[in-house]
């Protein structure tokens, strides 16, 4: 009976400081989440180049080929249109909700012609676009936001010294705004 008693004991003491730490390293994990890393890149509704290296918010580009752009929005007031100059060998493109769950991804080659043109809205949203669709959405990808809070990453690909310049070209010509 006295060891089942000080086994009692023991897993009730090791249960209390193993909550009493998770309680007070709860701080440290919290606003370390993707989204809210993104939000601190900068405004919303444009592109952020991330860095090769770590930056302030904790996010990284640690491939040397790839380089990386996010952006935030909000398309709870109106659409959101993704864009980008033609030219770069490979591209793609993930769009993710506040939990970092992806919603939408393509690439060049499941884009039309190769070019980015994405149309990101509600589904309220695009009723109203597709009754009478707008001649500039003729070729633009409609997509359907189930959360219209989130984030966009953009990636283009430079495995050569010589093609980062068009890399570059790439991802400071796109587009992160709303339409409408």
């Amino acid at each position: 009976m006295p060891r089942l008693a000080y086994a009692i004991l023991t897993g009730l003491i090791g249960a209390a400081l193993l909550h009493i730490i998770i309680i007070l390293a709860l701080p440290n994990f919290t606003g370390r989440d993707a989204y809210t890393r993104v939000l601190s890149e900068g405004a919303a509704n444009r592109f952020h180049r991330l860095a090769d290296k770590r930056d302030l918010a904790g996010l990284a580009n640690m491939d040397p080929y790839l380089k990386i752009a996010v952006c935030h929005f909000d398309a709870s007031a109106q659409p959101l249109r993704l864009m980008a100059p033609p030219g770069a060998r490979f591209w793609s493109l993930a769009i993710y909700d506040t939990a970092s769950n992806e919603v939408f991804s393509m690439n060049d080659r499941t884009s039309v012609e190769g070019t980015l043109d994405v149309l990101l809205a509600t589904p309220v949203q695009l009723t109203r676009l597709r009754k009478a669709l707008p001649p500039a959405l003729a070729q633009s990808i409609l997509v359907e936001l189930p959360n219209p809070v989130g984030y966009a990453v953009l990636r283009t690909m430079a495995p050569q010294p010589s093609l980062e310049p068009g890399a570059d070209d790439f991802l400071r010509g796109a587009v992160c705004g709303a339409f409408g």
